[in-house]
């Protein structure tokens, strides 16, 4: 095998917005010292996630690692459920990349599966604590999915997605409540609001 490839989502649970989905492609021997502290996006600050992002984007300018991300957005999920827009993004990042998938080891995080012809894969629970190119992944997806219902915010201000990103959050209910649902909204995910 020539590279590692980590896969991670970010956003599969949130009432507004696109899901995302990261893919990293990592040389065999990459040196795990350039991206000291990446760790399960979750599990950092967003300081933290902003800071290894700009590194992976250095480290890329550097050819020493590359990365994509694929959204799908909140019409696809209502249309054809969560799990397949999952699957669309995944191939859309994976295809970004343009890998030989022989020279791959694919690695992805909890249920995820990566298209067939990737046949070196392997789906790893909890792989974005364990995995650093799964990690990688994590935070591509956490940081670029952020950064976009950032700008979304600005279209429909009425919900302070800047703040909670589309998630269920007390305030974010409150205001579906009183503004009803935007555009962005995954009604399928509202309906006991």
């Amino acid at each position: 095998m020539k590279y590692i490839i980590g896969i991670d989502e970010a956003g599969r649970g949130p009432l507004a917005g696109p899901v995302s989905v990261g893919a990293v492609r990592l040389p065999v021997d990459f040196d795990e010292m350039l991206v000291i502290g990446a760790k399960d996006s979750k599990k950092m600050t967003p300081l933290a996630r902003e800071r290894l992002y700009r590194c992976m984007h250095d480290l890329r300018a550097a050819g020493t690692l590359d990365f994509a991300v694929g959204f799908s957005d909140a019409a696809m999920i209502d249309r054809e459920g969560i799990v397949p827009a999952i699957a669309s993004a995944l191939s859309y990042a994976l295809e970004s990349l343009q890998l030989d998938p022989a020279a791959c080891d694919v690695r992805l995080d909890g249920g995820l599966k990566a298209p067939e012809h990737f046949k070196n894969q392997t789906t790893i629970i909890r792989g974005d604590q364990t995995e650093l190119a799964i990690s990688l992944a994590s935070i591509a997806a956490k940081v670029e999915r952020d950064r976009l219902m950032c700008e979304i915010a600005s279209q429909y201000p009425g919900y302070s997605l800047e703040v909670h990103k589309g998630y269920g959050t007390a305030a974010h209910l409150q205001a579906i409540r009183e503004n009803g649902l935007s555009p962005i909204h995954r009604v399928s995910f509202c309906t006991r609001i």
